[in-house]
This record gives C-alpha cells, structure tokens and sequence, in this order.
C-alpha cells in the first residue's frame, strides 16, 4: 500500500519527515520524490531523517541532501531529533513489517525455510539472539510471549516441547527450533507464529513501538500526520487505541459535554491491501494502514 500510504501523510512540499523504518528505502524515495515534484523554490527546503538499526540498511543509502540516515532503532526518535536540532515534525511513516531482506537472508535466522543460526537480531551488534531466549527462558516466560506475541492457542504445550527437547541438547539453530516444538512441517502458519513470537521478543518491538508512539506524537505539529502499517493484531491494537485516545493505555478521557478528548483525528481506521496487491505480493495480506493528524488546539 506505498500510494496509499504516501497519500495518507499528505506530505507538504517544505515538511520535515521521518520514516522510522527504511528498510529497502521505498517509503523514503516515495516521500523524496513527492516533496520535489511539489516543490516550489520559493519555499524553504524539506527534509527527511530515516532510521533503521540494520547496518545491511546502509546498502539502500540515498543521495539527496534533503536526506538524512539515522542508524538506530526507531525507540531513540526523540534522541536523534533533539540531536538534529529538530523540534517538532510534519509528518512520521512506520512500516511494522519485517523486510523481505531479513525472511530472505538465510543466516539471518528469521524464517524456518531455512537451516541457520537462531539469531534473529535486526540490530546485529545486540547481544541476545533467539538462541539466548529459547534456551534461556523457563517455560512460563515461553508459553507467555507464544501466546501474546505469537497468538498461539497452544503456546504452553510448544513451550513445554522445546523445554524438554533443550534439557538434552541445546536448540542452537532454526531447524533444531522446528523439531523441538514439533509443530508439523505442514502446519507452516503455526510455525510463522513461533517465529513471528520470538523475533518480537528477541528485538522488544512492542516496547520500541510504545517509546516511538509517544516522541511521535509529541514531535508532531497540529496538522501533521502519522501513518502505520501493522502486520500482527498486537501490534495493531496499541497503535488503534493510541490514535483514538492519545495514551498507549487506550484510556478514554472526555469534556463536561462528553467529547472524546485526544489530540488526533482518526483518518484512516485499518485499510487493508486490495486483491490485486495481495496477487502480487501475498505478505500484503495481513497489512492494515492507520493515519492520524494531530488536532489543531483552538484557544480561542
């Protein structure tokens, strides 16, 4: 959904940007490209600042002054604009999904199609790999994150099949992964789900996620905008109720008159991609776009 999207931050010609996952960097050439073709000379120059904490990102660099890449994970936005001397923004973009390079990259370790190490670190230079956790965690703390992040219904009995299966050899590679849980390899959907499980964990995305919501918000000039493009429903949850409350506890606040009081207009509530893309690309199926503008304050 790259038109809908780019569409959907309404992006104003001298606008200072931030997409927080650049990845292949096509939301990012998406943005360069629209802030020039409506351009207008008279106007001061835009900029866009893009994060990514995979250094494998620096392959996808762009050269345009109006460009800037930030190296790290998206958690430190408020960092690095307050490093950049950025005070507030018009506009963030963020992409939930994982980049075809990481399910694509063997020895990366985040898919079971392929036999590597059960790594799984978007950012390679941190120190705990899916092996750490699978190894390391008891099984409560197993059959916890197999059902929060992974929704497995039977993320209790998995937990307890790796746990039996480490007690004799340690699990130390994806394939070792399959066999421990003893998920069928028929069953690719659940498997998705084990890994899927492990990756949020091994990288603490929901807790980066939270982090970036708040600086984004109040980074954010009345008027701009935010737009999200989820993957699991966990994720789509926090980011649905903290456009509509404005709190990552979803909490619903109102005035003496009963108005929802939020500092953002909901402006697309969860497209999903059409089935010509979904024809093209199958990994648009579980994507939902959400864009929310930040409210202008009348203090009159």
């Amino acid at each position: 959904m790259l038109k809908e999207t780019i569409e959907g931050l309404n992006i104003k010609p001298n606008g200072v940007y931030v997409d927080v996952t650049f990845g292949g960097g096509g939301h990012s050439r998406a943005i360069l490209e629209r802030m020039d073709s409506i351009g207008d000379l008279s106007f001061d120059i835009g900029h866009l600042y893009s994060f990514d904490q995979d250094k494998d990102a620096l392959r996808n660099a762009i050269e345009d002054e109006r460009w800037t890449f930030v190296h790290s994970n998206f958690r430190y936005l408020r960092n690095w604009m307050d490093y950049y001397g950025v005070e507030h923004i018009d506009g963030l973009l963020a992409d939930l999904g994982v980049s075809f390079h990481h399910f694509d990259c063997p020895e990366r370790g985040f898919s079971f199609r392929f036999s590597a190490p059960l790594d799984m670190r978007m950012n390679q230079t941190a120190k705990r790999t899916a092996a750490d956790i699978v190894n390391g965690y008891s099984e409560e703390e197993l059959a916890k994150i197999l059902y929060l992040y992974g929704e497995m219904k039977n993320g209790r009995g998995i937990a307890r099949n790796i746990c039996k299966a480490r007690s004799q050899k340690a699990i130390l590679r994806t394939e070792d992964l399959v066999a421990a849980s003893r998920i069928p390899a028929e069953m690719s959907k659940e498997l998705a789900r084990l890994f899927q499980a492990l990756r949020i964990e091994v990288n603490d995305e929901m807790g980066a996620l939270r982090e970036m919501l708040v600086a984004a918000r109040d980074l954010l000039k009345p008027g701009g905008r935010i737009a999200i493009l989820t993957y699991h429903s966990l994720e789509d949850r926090l980011v649905k109720n903290f456009f509509r409350s404005g709190n990552l506890e979803g909490t619903i606040e109102k005035d003496f008159y009963g108005n929802i009081l939020t500092p953002f207009e909901v402006i697309e509530k969860g497209r999903e991609a059409s089935e010509e893309e979904v024809e093209r690309n199958p990994r648009a199926r579980s994507a939902k776009l959400r864009v929310a503008e930040k409210l202008i304050v009348n203090n009159s």
